[in-house]
This record gives structure tokens, C-alpha cells and sequence, in this order.
């Protein structure tokens, strides 16, 4: 076989695997669906060259926290919501101001929140982010109570097309000014 037609190849089996997944595959996944041993450096190649075969297609391949994905471009998500018409789940002001929070200040706990809002946090909210699998625990503040702490998930990553939390808008972006 020749270079050319195995590079072909070796790229037809990465969009197979890519496309066909539910989520997102990572480098150590997808070296796995080959016997012979790859280099990340070349497997990266491969995804950049991929990327590039689907630059003028209705599908993009993109890098989340998690791994890789296909997924649909954006001008076409308004006619995909025809097909599952569900209405999108609303948060509340105060569920999308703690996730804020959160993903900004982390690790906080719920104490952090509330000095920071200015208001209890109702249980709910914490509930709700935990059930979507944005926030979870990951340990607790060495002070009298231990207060758990809260940081966002890959998930929450994966959510928001992120690849990392360097990649939220900064701040500023969000501060009215005068308040």
C-alpha cells in the first residue's frame, strides 16, 4: 500500500470513529483503534488534516476539554432544532450567576458564592448544576466545617465548545460599568 492510500485510510478510520461516537474521543482513544504503534505528533497531523478535508462541509471537527468531536456547524443548528422541536431547557438568573461564579473563582464554596451574590444560595441551584454535570465536588477547604468545594467538570467544558477555562471571555466582558 502506498503512503498516500495508508494516510487515506488511517484518516478514514479516525472520521469513522469520530462520527459514529457519542462523545468526544481522546488522543489515548483514538491511538487505540490501530495495532500498529503511532505518535501522538503524527495522530495530531492526521486530526489537523481532517479538520482541514471537512473545512467546506456542514460538519466541523473540534477539539473540546475531553477529546475530538464532529459536530454540525452553527449556521445549521437552527433547522437540527426542527427535528427534536423540545424546548430548551431555561435557567434561572441565579443557576447561570452561580455557574459564573464558579467557573471563574473555582474552587469556591457555597460560603464563597453567597459573599460574592450577596444571597443564600438555594439548594436547588447547586442541585441543578451538579445534575447537568457542570459542577461537582472535588474537596473541601481546610477551615472549622470543611465546606465542600465546587469547580466545573470537563462536561461543563464540553458544554460550552471549550477546550479549557482559558478559554472563557474574560471577565470584563460581563462587568456593566458604574456597578
Amino acid at each position: 500500500m502506498s503512503e498516500a492510500s495508508n494516510i487515506r485510510e488511517l484518516k478514514n478510520v479516525l472520521e469513522a470513529a469520530l462520527l459514529t461516537s457519542h462523545q468526544p474521543l481522546s488522543l489515548d482513544d483514538m491511538l487505540r483503534l490501530f495495532t500498529e504503534r503511532m505518535e501522538r505528533a503524527t495522530l495530531r497531523m492526521l486530526l489537523d488534516e481532517l479538520k482541514q478535508d471537512w473545512a467546506e462541509r456542514t460538519m466541523e471537527l473540534v477539539q473540546v476539554a475531553s477529546g475530538y468531536r464532529f459536530q454540525a456547524r452553527e449556521k445549521y443548528t437552527t433547522y437540527l432544532m426542527r427535528l427534536h422541536p423540545e424546548k430548551q431547557v431555561k435557567y434561572s438568573r441565579a443557576v447561570m450567576e452561580t455557574l459564573a461564579i464558579i467557573a471563574y473563582r473555582q474552587p469556591v464554596t457555597r460560603g464563597d458564592i453567597e459573599e460574592i451574590r450577596g444571597v443564600a444560595v438555594n439548594p436547588n441551584v447547586m442541585r441543578q448544576l451538579q445534575e447537568r454535570d457542570w459542577v461537582d465536588v472535588v474537596g473541601q477547604r481546610e477551615v472549622p466545617g470543611r465546606p465542600s468545594l465546587y469547580a466545573t467538570t470537563k462536561h461543563f467544558l464540553n458544554d460550552f465548545n471549550l477546550r479549557s477555562l482559558d478559554e472563557l471571555p474574560a471577565m470584563e466582558v460581563f462587568v456593566q460599568p458604574g456597578a
